[in-house]
């Protein structure tokens, strides 16, 4: 420009030092402010520092979104006086592409929270949604409306036209092609060109047309893995099940490779990645709750990348989801990461990738299946494009040592999926680099929140419906009660005086609860069970006491009420649906207990028993309910040395007049309450046959069931009450009653119901 270095020293005063030829200057507030919003600083005005736009709910930032400081003092883009930095609101694409149809308003643009109608011209037929409202995320809600005649030389239904997009393409019939591309300057998402199949259904998935302010919410990003929640802002019809996209598979056979990459530069902020951090321990734990043990690669990357958890070494060593995690925890951001490399990242999945097929060989190889998440705003100043090396984990997938793809179904064996995060995403650099079979691979998150919750739903679970104690542990879901305790029963029996019970789904067919819940005369039409989505729709086929329960066996010694063997199995007349609300626990001496406990080889239940009661003060929950409240109480068991001073207490129970505690607690009681080490929640007369828990790594595993109490400290009420010095529960522990469980549970000469693998006696 023909300033000389001396000028440009002297005329910017914000400069801090200038010699060498280096001019270093601190950036300025002029001209920077937004109308509307606010900014902030990720390093005050200094060099390298990102000021970040923020505006209120249902705007955006316009023209930019940050701006970074520059050595020279100058901010880059420029603040420019025209068009002025505001907050604009959000709009979304306009819906009025809609063939053979009305779409009510027409408007010019569209903007947040207004609302359209759709309506088909005569002989033509609406699918998908009749209203539609523009939401805070710049999305329409509901599904893409279409009006289509069905013909019979149309194989595939009309895929329709989203929203902001151009079709070409009006033949569906087998090998027909439909393309799309988005109207002005809007970012394409989704597949660009789809194909009817023989089997009637489109390739690829339907595509998305966003503006630079567009993103998914976690939710959304859930619905795309196939997962059954909905977007609680979303509220309208559900979307067509054809346009879901595929989750990632825990394969029973064959080995699975987890890659998980983090953008730590600076132009993610330290938040951003912390939510990154904490929703991959979620991915690890909750797969760590399967049966298989992926191996992983987990890297923070910059200018350079960090290896905290190595893949290699799953080949070697006996990696713990725990030691992975404590890793992940110990890693901490450094403030000089200059410079994004995002190529080195993928070299590095290679490189990994390319050992691992060196040490297992060709063909065991070919049995791996990879999957890459990588979190980052596409921002590479290093390196070069990731697309070549990209391209090199494809083929090494895909390809056979010739070059020729082996088959179609290699492209089940590899997933990348790329998670935008930052304020201002490059997302063209970004969605080439996806790979996988249909489904939605390209994620823009402004905010990665909740992805928790979405990590926790995108395992495909149908392959392993089998596995008792899977739960979820969210607050904020929409049926959270159920998924924390999918198999939680509660119990009514109709009678002269009903009574309430508690208990627990142990198989799709039978419901474990105490034998006290029954009285004399009790038929099973009596009996109603309450689990799944909350209806009492369980018919009862039949209830069984314990054999050896006997309320009145020792009134003659000064018991008037005697609870031991308390414990009682309902089979229901058919098989409840096993999903994430309604879902069995684990309980003892059984294969799928030792599996849930990540036991090698041959197990024991004694080996069970020792992992959880092997504390001499183990704590232990389990639930209450009062109305259409559920809730969560918490007790210690007293093992071992403090079993004798909690059970002494059993004596001072109204009815009890023998001064023997042992007439009174057998060994098949395990004790809990009072107030010393730690005071203990209490139960209440509703809470009877109720699971008395642990988590375990996830899994959820039955050790005791709610029996008999000492003091009612409850009234009428229930609910969460903490106990008092001498109150005391007894609860039967299930390890005694193995057999009794087993006589029917396991019971195989039968063809009613699949029964239980127990342990080997």
């Amino acid at each position: 420009m023909g300033f000389s270095m001396q000028w440009i020293c002297l005329t910017v005063l914000s400069c801090l030092l200038c010699m060498g030829g280096e001019v270093r200057c601190d950036c300025t507030e002029e001209r920077i402010q937004i109308a509307g919003g606010h900014y902030t600083f990720t390093k005050q005005l200094n060099k390298d520092s990102m000021l970040i736009y923020q505006c209120p709910d249902d705007y955006y930032p316009y023209p930019h979104l940050t701006r970074m400081c520059q050595p020279d003092g100058s901010w880059r883009p420029p603040p420019k006086r025209f068009p002025p930095q505001k907050c604009k609101v959000v709009e979304c694409p306009d819906p009025n592409v809609l063939q053979n149809g009305n779409v009510s308003p027409f408007l010019e643009r569209y903007f947040v929270h207004n609302e359209t109608t759709y309506e088909c011209y005569s002989g033509y037929t609406l699918k998908g949604s009749t209203k539609r409202v523009c939401l805070p995320n710049g999305k329409w809600s509901g599904s893409t409306p279409i009006c289509s005649r069905d013909t019979a030389e149309n194989n595939c239904a009309d895929p329709g036209i989203p929203a902001g997009t151009s079709r070409t393409g009006d033949i569906f019939g087998i090998d027909n092609t439909v393309k799309y591309s988005c109207i002005g300057n809007l970012l394409l998402v989704g597949s660009e060109e789809r194909l009817c199949q023989e089997n009637g259904q489109w390739t690829g998935i339907e595509p998305t047309c966003y503006y630079r302010h567009t993103y998914d919410t976690s939710l959304e990003v859930s619905e795309s893995f196939g997962s059954a929640i909905r977007d609680s802002l979303t509220i309208l019809e559900p979307s067509d099940e054809t346009q879901l996209g595929r989750k990632i598979r825990i394969p029973k056979h064959g080995t699975l490779n987890i890659y998980i990459g983090v953008d730590i530069s600076e132009s993610i902020e330290q938040a951003e990645v912390d939510k990154a951090i904490n929703a991959i321990t979620v991915l690890i734990s909750k797969i760590s709750s399967f049966s298989v043990t992926p191996n992983y690669e987990i890297v923070f990357f910059s200018s350079e990348v960090f290896e905290v958890v190595k893949i290699l070494d799953f080949l070697d060593k006996d990696i713990k989801p725990k030691n992975m995690l404590d890793e992940m925890k110990k890693f901490k951001v450094d403030d000089k990461n200059t410079g994004t490399d995002l190529n080195l990242l993928f070299k590095t999945f290679l490189e990994r990738m390319s050992i691992m097929k060196q040490r297992v060989g060709d063909k065991n190889f070919e049995e791996h299946r990879h999957v890459l998440m990588v979190f980052t705003d596409g921002a590479y100043n290093m390196g070069g494009s990731p697309d070549r090396t990209v391209q090199k984990i494809k083929n090494m997938v895909y390809l056979d040592p010739t070059g020729q793809k082996k088959n179609e179904s290699r492209d089940e064996y590899l997933d990348i999926y790329i998670f935008g995060v930052g304020k201002d995403i490059l997302d063209t650099e970004l969605m080439p680099l996806t790979a996988g079979k249909d489904g939605k691979h390209y994620f823009r998150m402004k905010d990665i929140t909740n992805l928790n919750e979405t990590f926790d739903e995108i395992i495909d679970e149908e392959e392993v419906k089998g596995l008792c104690g899977l739960h979820k542990e969210y607050e904020a879901v929409e049926n959270a009660v159920r998924k924390k305790y999918p198999w939680s029963a509660f119990i009514r029996v109709e009678r002269e005086k009903p009574s309430n019970c508690i208990g627990s789904l142990v198989t799709s067919k039978f419901i474990l609860t105490a034998a006290h819940c029954f009285k004399f005369g009790d038929l099973a039409e009596h009996v109603k069970v309450e689990i799944g989505d909350g209806g009492i729709s369980e018919l009862v086929e039949e209830f069984k006491l314990h054999p050896n329960y006997n309320n009145t066996a020792k009134e003659n010694k000064g018991v008037k009420e005697f609870y031991d063997y308390d414990v009682a199995l309902i089979q229901l007349k058919n098989d409840v649906k096993i999903s994430n609300i309604a879902r069995p626990i684990c309980i003892p001496c059984t294969i799928a207990t030792s599996n849930a406990l990540q036991l090698v080889g041959a197990s024991t239940c004694r080996q069970q028993e020792e992992i959880l009661l092997k504390n001499h003060l183990e704590r232990l929950n389990f639930l209450t309910k009062r109305g259409n409240t559920v809730a969560l109480k918490e007790a210690h068991a007293k093992l071992g040395g403090n079993r004798g001073d909690c059970i002494r207490h059993a004596l001072e129970a109204p009815g009890i007049t023998t001064a023997n505690v042992s007439e009174v607690v057998t060994d098949n009681f395990i004790c809990t309450g009072g107030r010393t080490p730690f005071r203990d929640h209490i139960a209440c007369h509703g809470d009877s046959g109720g699971a008395v828990f642990k988590n375990y790594e996830r899994r959820t595993i039955q050790v005791a069931l709610v029996s008999w109490g000492n003091e009612d400290l409850c009234g009428s009420g229930g609910g969460v009450i903490e106990s008092g010095e001498k109150s005391r529960d007894f609860h039967i522990n299930l390890f005694r009653v193995i057999p009794f469980l087993k006589s029917i549970l396991g019971k195989e000469d039968q063809t009613d119901y699949t029964p239980l693998e127990f342990l080997p006696n």
